[in-house]
């Protein structure tokens, strides 16, 4: 009798880590690139879209996925992910203009979607709870390692080769990628729902998030009318798609997840957690850089402690999961968070950079615990034919936490410069006067006198950026002494 073919849950396991690594280093190795782009390219004017555009089309995307991978199995999907990243990757690579890179990147970008759901949810397919926190910590690395790995590499690759083989690289790779996946991982006996695609949901939803990433894009400037006019329309189409979501009979988006309000709270605070995470991703970084005068790789170094010990702290939320409950563990991580955080609050520009790293170290352990936490929580909270749809929005909830916050911190930083601007005319500092203070390139044009000045308001936009932060945590702390306790 023929022996029936299983998962290889190692080949699988890997091929999962080095695909999360893949989509997530192409949204940072192109930091260094870029200049070397836009000097090939031209279009310096709408060089901001090559990275916005593939953050806008992968989160856009995420949804649509998940539903697909608990319609049609979780094979067939991270398949046609990868094709279609394969394919956006090529196009990126040959591309003769901005406008054509920017619109290659989008069709990237649509493929990447598919990777973290799916692979989330394979996860929780493959490993018992008890098992998946340390694999979860794993996968999660890959985007800390991508965060210092990825400026490197480009600068590397642009520097070695040319900037064409930051995109070209991702093609070899993903082939080897799908044939491993295509031979290794067997989905047994997936029932087909041959439910008719919700297309109209789809489209509201598609709009909705357009409308409300490119609304939050543009508000850190201020409230414009391209900004209000994105808002409206966020507000119409949310209204028409739950609308259409309470009709259909097989929704894009179960609304009967938003019933459990374990669920709901889950997502909250994951929203929460990842817009903090920006806070330090960017602003920690940026302090270094603008107002203790660090170069811009010792700037990104300070984070390496933070990316490493992440995995610690999964690794310790998968040991708790047997002793303790959900509220015990995230509370576990979150007093690390606000002890770096309320740390953070006080730094002066002499704070040592060595101060930084220990920050750095104690935010890796807070991140890894509650993140970790919050996805399997989001993970088995729900009926297992929902695990999908529910792991692909607990990653659209993470997303759209990161887009909104990371706007209002523009707002914050803006505002106070605009304020302490006013309230120092007799300096004479002006707004292109704080934007060169920034570039190394052009602080030498401005007087000496009002270089400590200038950094002095920048320190303070910054400050309030860690408050507004701290807060953040402060209400998922809130939120999870409310939140039913679940014991795994």
């Amino acid at each position: 009798m023929e022996k029936k073919k299983t998962t290889n849950v190692k080949i699988v396991t890997m091929c999962i880590f080095i695909a999360t690594f893949m989509t997530a280093i192409e949204g940072t190795i192109i930091s260094t690139a870029l200049p070397r782009i836009v000097g090939s390219l031209e279009g310096i004017e709408i060089m901001n879209w090559v990275v916005s555009i593939y953050l806008l089309t992968n989160a856009m995307m995420t949804p649509i996925y998940g539903k697909l991978i608990d319609k049609i199995g979780r094979k067939p999907v991270f398949l046609v992910g990868i094709l279609i990243f394969i394919v956006g990757s090529a196009l990126s690579g040959m591309s003769q203009s901005m406008i054509q890179l920017i619109i290659f990147r989008a069709i990237q970008g649509a493929g990447a979607g598919a990777i973290v759901p799916v692979s989330l949810t394979i996860i929780a397919d493959l490993y018992p709870v008890e098992k998946r926190a340390n694999i979860l910590g794993l996968n999660s690395a890959a985007w800390g390692i991508a965060s210092i790995v990825g400026p490197l590499a480009g600068g590397f690759i642009v520097d070695t080769f040319s900037w064409h083989w930051i995109f070209l690289i991702n093609v070899p790779i993903g082939i080897v990628l799908m044939g491993l996946f295509w031979v290794y991982m067997v989905e047994e006996d997936f029932e087909v729902n041959k439910e008719k695609i919700d297309f109209v949901g789809s489209f509201f939803m598609l709009i909705m998030l357009i409308s409300l990433l490119l609304g939050v894009q543009t508000l850190s400037k201020g409230f414009s009318l391209f900004t209000l006019i994105s808002l409206a329309i966020f507000v119409v189409t949310l209204f028409m798609f739950i609308r259409v979501e309470k009709r259909v009979t097989d929704p894009i988006i179960s609304l009967d997840l938003f019933k459990n309000k374990t669920y709901v709270a889950v997502n909250i605070m994951a929203a929460l957690i990842a817009g903090y995470l920006m806070a330090v991703e960017v602003y920690i970084p940026t302090w270094m850089q603008t107002v203790v005068g660090k170069s811009a790789m010792l700037g990104g170094i300070v984070l390496a402690p933070m990316s490493v010990i992440w995995m610690v702290g999964s690794f310790i939320s998968g040991k708790s999961m047997k002793k303790y409950n959900s509220r015990q563990i995230i509370l576990m991580g979150l007093i690390p968070l606000i002890a770096a955080g309320i740390g953070l609050i006080f730094v002066t520009p002499e704070t040592p950079y060595a101060v930084f790293l220990g920050y750095s170290l104690v935010f890796g352990i807070g991140f890894g615990i509650s993140m970790t936490i919050l996805t399997v929580l989001a993970q088995s909270t729900v009926d297992s034919n929902q695990v999908g749809v529910a792991t692909s929005f607990f990653t659209l909830s993470r997303t759209l936490g990161q887009t909104v916050m990371i706007s209002i911190f523009g707002l914050v930083v803006n505002s106070t410069m605009h304020s302490a601007i006013a309230n120092k005319k007799d300096l004479g500092i002006t707004e292109q006067m704080m934007n060169d203070v920034i570039n190394p390139e052009k602080i030498g044009s401005i007087p000496e006198h009002l270089i400590g000045e200038m950094r002095i308001i920048l320190s303070d936009g910054i400050h309030n950026v860690f408050l507004v932060g701290l807060s953040l945590v402060i209400v998922t702390l809130i939120i999870n002494q409310f939140k039913k306790r679940v014991t795994f």
